[in-house]
């Protein structure tokens, strides 16, 4: 696409000869601009205006296979209804669907007792015509190749008249000019009490930043005086410091539509503005693209809040774009959402979305602050990559799930000396560890349709970050609208022969599940295969029981919740029973059984009840350490049936231990497979031994030769999964402590714990001072076994109300200093 914009009207690349770009007549909203004023404005994607041709490749850490068929950037003719990348459909990271696509409300009822849902039917019936349509999309769209260029910058309420160009157009030379621009700014007014109550300053702000990147984009070096180079502002979104803005070449300005923007506060109360994300999404041709920035949780320990943010700012973030808009794009295939007559589409819900902002996600702390600085600047940056906290994050899955990012391979961008290129070191200056607080991420329905030219950073200087960015070669879709409508014309007929007939059947290959034994921590899976028997289409669902929300109990999951057969189709429904450790604790109280029912309804036939059961192997996981000492045999052996118990075992006398055995058995084999292990409590265990070690506990079995990671790791997952922890947030002190009132504090502490929970305090935090002994080999310190212990041994409830929540972290940090002098402190 890189073509010469100024070809003769009759030339090879004048749009009068060439449709693959053109709008169809009569559509206002794509009206194409006159060919003989400027050139067809396919032409102009990602023209290089004088640079070098040339067809960048993607960075080495991400090799995809080359698109194919698809229009090249450098090519100088298009490629009509090309086929797009290749690619290996992937569905994780899709928006989730409700499974319960209708009320129940709208249920009726005939005369022969068949039940039918309209809504329901209709939903069902668009979802299949939908994945029709999308399976042959290649038959009604053409494919070019644009480039998109991301930016984000803290600019920690600083900027005046410095040059932008060293960031926003610091590639032109190499790739040419971006199709779209998207610049993101974090803080851009200080975050104080009065603007983030009140946004006095923000608009101001943002205007003085849009006018700025607009002068360095339609800037006279850039434009050489021509409009048709210059770009055009699509939205603009900001929230107290936040900022997002989208410009793209003027003579695509024709083919964008369905602009939206939001805004999500996360930060005081959970609900301000100090943190967030504003974002941007519109339709580029026939591509839907999202942007989203986000400042989020600050401070270096505060990864779950970070991880909270994303949470939130992901799932609250919903654009209003109308109902036809979002007809549109599922007729033509690009968007994930299967239930029509919804008006709104939330952040996954894009053919591509990108996230970029302050993500504030630093060094693991592992790494001492005085290495992290050293390793910064020597530009030694493998160690402090693998201890990214995004990166292990990310790796966890516990956060940008199935999101993409490019590899580091620039310095960390915070924290500067403003005005600098130095890291902050200043004796009166708070010392922090640098990080990638500044970050680029995206998402892909089509992974191949997105490949990342480049990630690096600027050196502009005047804040406390610098300024980090990214362009990428994106695939973008032309829906030609005649071969569209052909196509749904033939997708109708064919549904049409099917529902014209009678009514539908469903055979069931079997209508019980019994999952036998299931142990906690476990999935078991068993399948249904079911047939339509009959003459026309057979949409189903699954309904919650009368008085019900739920589909099932919280321990089943069924997918998929609903879908459509044609006569003759057969599908799958797999049934799975997941022992989590809120079921563990409902079984072994009593609360719940192994017992549920799902109903299977057919659309305008008849309902089908399918049983689902399965025994429970009982666990010490799970349990609180109060049940724990009751019993001397093992757990396995204890009935759950509360009448089985009583008829075996006399409950109203004391507790048979001090500790729970299963406590006592793998600190034991602790002990005796060595303290002076390296990396004692860091390294994993093997998840086949960690099982078996479960296993074990539960049934009383002797130990095999396990190694002592599994041992540990078993041990401080058997802590962290009690019923109910052993230090409540009841416990959790209320001021703050010091070195003058700690032995207080940790003597009122003791004294408040209930009898049983102190003996296993007492008991872990004597084991853990006797690791402690060890640290020459093992290499903990009493800093990490505290973290450690306030993991395992301290509930993590949150607090009640807003102030609780608020003072949360704070109390649990007092809690940690407490186990630190109980580990450190002469005696106990």
């Amino acid at each position: 696409m890189d073509n010469n914009w100024m070809n003769a009207p009759g030339g090879s690349n004048n749009p009068a000869n060439n449709n693959s770009w053109a709008a169809p007549p009569g559509n206002d909203q794509n009206y194409v601009p006159n060919p003989n004023q400027y050139g067809n404005p396919s032409q102009m994607m990602n023209q290089n205006y004088g640079a070098q041709q040339q067809q960048p490749q993607p960075p080495p850490q991400r090799q995809q296979p080359p698109p194919r068929a698809v229009s090249n950037i450098s090519s100088t003719s298009h490629s009509s209804a090309a086929a797009p990348p290749a690619t290996t459909p992937t569905t994780s990271h899709k928006a989730p669907t409700d499974p319960i696509i209708a009320d129940r409300a709208g249920d009726e009822e005939t005369e022969d007792g068949r039940i039918r849902n309209k809504e329901a039917a209709s939903k069902i019936r668009d979802a299949w015509i939908y994945k029709q349509i999308r399976a042959r999309q290649d038959e009604f769209t053409t494919y070019q190749q644009g480039r998109i260029f991301v930016g984000t910058w803290n600019v920690n309420a600083k900027g005046k008249d410095e040059n932008l160009s060293s960031w926003l157009c610091a590639d032109w030379h190499q790739y040419g000019p971006p199709d779209i621009v998207v610049v993101g700014f974090q803080e851009m007014v200080d975050l104080n009490a009065v603007n983030v109550a009140v946004e006095n300053k923000s608009q101001q702000r943002s205007q003085f930043w849009v006018d700025r990147i607009r002068s360095t984009l339609n800037s006279r070096e850039n434009t050489m005086g021509d409009p048709m180079r210059a770009y055009t502002q699509i939205a603009v979104k900001y929230l107290v410091g936040l900022l997002v803005c989208v410009f793209v070449k003027a003579p695509h300005k024709p083919r964008l539509k369905y602009v939206g923007t939001d805004s999500v506060g996360v930060g005081v109360m959970g609900v301000m503005g100090n943190k967030g994300g504003v974002s941007i999404r519109l339709q580029f041709y026939d591509t839907t693209l999202c942007f989203v920035c986000t400042h989020l949780a600050a401070h270096r320990e505060n990864v779950a809040g970070r991880n909270a943010d994303f949470a939130n700012v992901f799932s609250k973030t919903s654009f209003e774009i109308g109902e036809e808009a979002v007809s549109e794009v599922i007729r033509s295939g690009s968007l994930n959402k299967l239930s029509a007559g919804t008006s709104s589409v939330g952040i996954s819900e894009h053919d591509i979305s990108f996230w970029f902002g302050d993500l504030n996600y630093r060094v693991d702390e592992s790494i001492p602050t005085e290495r992290v600085l050293e390793l910064s600047k020597m530009n030694q940056l493998s160690e402090l990559i693998e201890q990214d906290q995004l990166n292990v994050e990310r790796a966890q899955g516990r956060v940008f799930q199935d999101w993409e990012e490019g590899q580091l391979a620039f310095k960390p961008t915070y924290k500067y000396q403003p005005g600098t290129d130095l890291y902050e070191e200043r004796p009166d200056k708070k010392l922090r560890a640098p990080a990638w607080c500044d970050r680029i991420l995206w998402l892909a329905q089509e992974p191949g349709h997105v490949s990342q030219l480049n990630y690096v950073r600027s050196e502009i200087n005047i804040s406390d970050h610098k300024p980090v960015m990214s362009t990428f070669l994106v695939t973008i879709k032309d829906v030609v609208l005649s071969k569209r409508m052909q196509v749904h014309k033939e997708v109708i007929r064919l549904l049409d022969t099917f529902e014209n007939n009678s009514l539908p059947m469903l055979s069931l290959d079997r209508i019980k599940l019994d999952v036998g034994e299931v142990r906690y921590d476990q999935r078991v899976t068993q399948q249904i295969i079911i047939t339509n028997t009959g003459k026309v289409v057979a949409p189903f669902r699954f309904v919650p029981k009368l008085e019900e929300e739920a589909l099932c109990k919280p321990w089943v999951t069924v997918s998929p919740a609903y879908g459509m057969l044609i006569p003759g189709e057969q599908t799958q429904i797999e049934v799975t029973v997941t022992i989590s450790n809120a079921t563990a604790h409902a079984l072994n109280t009593s609360r719940e059984v192994l017992e549920d029912s799902l109903i299977l309804r057919l659309e305008n036939g008849r309902d089908y009840y399918i049983s689902v059961s399965g025994k429970y192997a009982r666990s010490c996981f799970g349990m609180s350490v109060d049940d724990l000492v009751l019993y001397t045999d093992p757990i396995r052996d204890v009935p759950l049936d509360p009448i089985l118990r009583a008829e075996k075992y006399d409950l109203n006398t004391k507790a048979a231990m001090c500790v729970p055995k299963e406590l006592w058995r793998i600190i034991d084999a602790i002990y005796e497979r060595g303290l002076d292990e390296r990396d004692l409590f860091s390294t994993p265990g093997n998840p086949d031994e960690v099982y078996q070690i479960r296993e074990c506990l539960d049934t009383g079995a002797p130990f095999e030769n396990f190694s002592v990671h599994s041992m540990t790791e078993a041990l401080q997952s058997f802590l962290s999964n009690l019923s109910s922890p052993v230090v409540p947030s009841s416990l959790f002190p209320t001021l703050d402590i010091d070195a003058q009132n700690i032995q207080s504090f940790a003597r009122k502490f003791l004294e408040d714990m209930p009898p049983i929970q102190y003996n296993v305090f007492i008991y872990t935090i004597s084991f853990f001072r006797e690791v402690l002994l060890h640290r020459q080999g093992n290499r903990l310190s009493p800093a990490k076994i505290a973290r450690i212990c306030c993991t395992c041994l301290v509930s993590s409830a949150q607090g009640n109300g807003e102030e609780g929540a608020e003072s949360l972290p704070k109390r649990r940090g007092n809690m940690q200093q407490i186990m630190l002098h109980f580990l450190e402190t002469n005696s106990i």
